[in-house]
């Protein structure tokens, strides 16, 4: 569907959730589309403050340089990197938006928000040392990752990150990569700036605002129901859209499911809660200038690699270990705990049914997470650093992550990425899923203008390669350094 101006429309297009995906369209569409009214609706009281909050996620520029999850290995035994190298070329997409805006004075206050930090992968064991060898071997035959290093010398590990190597009395082989060009993201000053940045080119902004029904008309456009969450707000307040964008997160399957479009049938979501480690000692963050990430325990989701990360919120260092998984039956951190139920639908209980009889690993493996004592926790960070002492470590909850049910093989599957639901006449659009969600959100919104404003893709294709090279073959190759010189968005750790 066209968005086009016009009196019987409120606006033009309507963006539910302020976190980095909304924020991320809305910097697109008031760039292509000046003229176009867009409003951003946030359920609460200040945007970035779910998954895109800094201490809600790992912070991690996800560009597949230490994640051993996104390289399996395949049945005869070599390592499959074509997710990587997926991955790795849509975080460049982002950090080319993002530097584009902040050369642009385009990001208020996110002058630090990415920080380049080194990007580890660490691990123990003959199986495992083979394992990271074979998968560096074939990583590095790929331009994109040319100059990713490998070592088993403890020595050289200890010279990485010496809090890894710190009263390690095990004599048992070790092994480690190491992208020196990786980043640590402040997603939560990201959000925010592009969102200030949006409203100052004409977008609306509106906290405490939340959506609460969707119904198509007629003409296909939508009608839209919002409630003010404010303790002395106004009567709910109907606006009609020609577009609406649902990236409230978790909140995202049920404002789908009450759209009732035909695409989001079948799908459901299992919730999974997080906790980490975290320290601002500041003798311990001397130490470790690194996100060093190791292998998932057996049965573990993805997104509970454990890994040891530094990390850079509001100017401020700190260092986070975990994640420990949880369960709730919440899709949004300050959601309800009847998230999970009124998600049950009739054509996604068979998804859910087979799902959950198909992965009674994941089940034993949330049990024993949520059953974990201080000890146990301990124990875990202790195995990537040795000298750990409790008393230097709180524990903090991270964001919630509503992982994608779907139809199926078996009658349904579970996916671990983000997916991107949008209807046949492209007039809504919605994400579903989790890592690395925050990272490809660039490109995740550029695949959603194509699929839903397939009138402007033309149009609008020669501006988004002028701002992202990379969209028109060009090679990124000196834009980071171009960053780290001028001090416009990045900084040393």
């Amino acid at each position: 569907m066209a968005p086009v101006r016009s009196s019987t429309a409120d606006v033009d297009a309507l963006l539910v959730g302020g976190g980095v995906m909304s924020a991320t369209l809305a910097s697109l569409l008031t760039t292509l589309e000046p003229t176009w009214r867009v409003e951003i609706h946030e359920r609460l009281d200040a945007p970035a403050l779910e998954s895109s909050n800094p201490w809600n996620n790992a912070g991690t520029g996800h560009a597949a340089l230490c994640e051993l999850n996104y390289t399996p290995e395949r049945p005869d035994g070599s390592v499959d990197i074509s997710k990587a190298v997926r991955i790795n070329e849509q975080y460049e997409l982002s950090r080319e938006l993002w530097h584009h805006l902040a050369a642009a004075g385009r990001l208020p206050g996110a002058e630090r928000a990415v920080t380049t930090t080194p990007h580890m992968s660490f691990v123990r064991g003959a199986k495992d040392v083979e394992h990271l060898r074979k998968r560096w071997e074939a990583l590095r035959a790929h331009r994109l990752f040319a100059d990713l290093e490998f070592t088993t010398d403890p020595a050289v590990i200890e010279r990485w990150a010496p809090l890894l190597m710190a009263d390690r009395t095990d004599d048992e082989p070790v092994a480690a990569t190491r992208a020196a060009w990786g980043t640590d993201v402040d997603f939560g000053s990201i959000t925010r700036a592009m969102l200030a940045d949006a409203v100052t080119r004409g977008a609306e902004l509106r906290t405490s605002s939340e959506v609460t029904r969707l119904k198509r008309l007629r003409d296909g456009r939508w009608r839209v129901t919002i409630a003010d969450r404010r303790w002395n707000g106004r009567p709910p307040r109907t606006v009609t859209a020609r577009f609406v964008f649902v990236g409230a997160g978790g909140g995202a399957l049920h404002l789908l499911q009450r759209s009732r479009i035909k695409e989001i049938r079948g799908y459901a979501g299992f919730p999974i809660s997080g906790q980490f480690l975290r320290t601002t000692n500041p003798e311990i963050v001397a130490q470790h200038g690194a996100k060093v990430y190791g292998k998932a325990a057996v049965g573990a989701p993805p997104m509970s690699v454990p890994h040891l990360d530094a990390r850079v919120v509001d100017g401020g260092s700190a260092l986070m270990f975990g994640p420990y998984a949880g369960w709730s039956m919440k899709f949004l951190k300050r959601g309800s705990w009847t998230d999970l139920l009124r998600s049950v639908r009739p054509g996604n209980l068979v998804p859910m049914l087979a799902v959950g009889l198909r992965n009674l690993d994941l089940l034993t493996y949330l049990i024993r997470e949520v059953t974990a004592s201080d000890a146990d926790r301990l124990r875990a960070l202790r195995a990537y650093m040795p000298s750990a002492h409790p008393r230097d470590w709180e524990l903090v909850t991270a964001g919630q992550r509503v992982q994608v049910i779907k139809r199926g093989p078996g009658g349904g599957v579970l996916e671990f990425g983000t997916e991107l639901v949008a209807s046949a006449d492209g007039s809504i659009a919605g994400l579903l899923g989790a890592s690395p969600g925050a990272s490809t959100a660039v490109a995740t919104m550029l695949d959603l203008l194509d699929r839903c404003f397939p009138e402007q893709a033309d149009a609008w294709r020669p501006r988004l390669q002028q701002i992202m090279p990379s969209l028109g073959g060009a090679a990124w190759d000196t834009a980071l350094d171009q960053l780290v010189d001028d001090g416009t968005l990045t900084g040393g750790h």
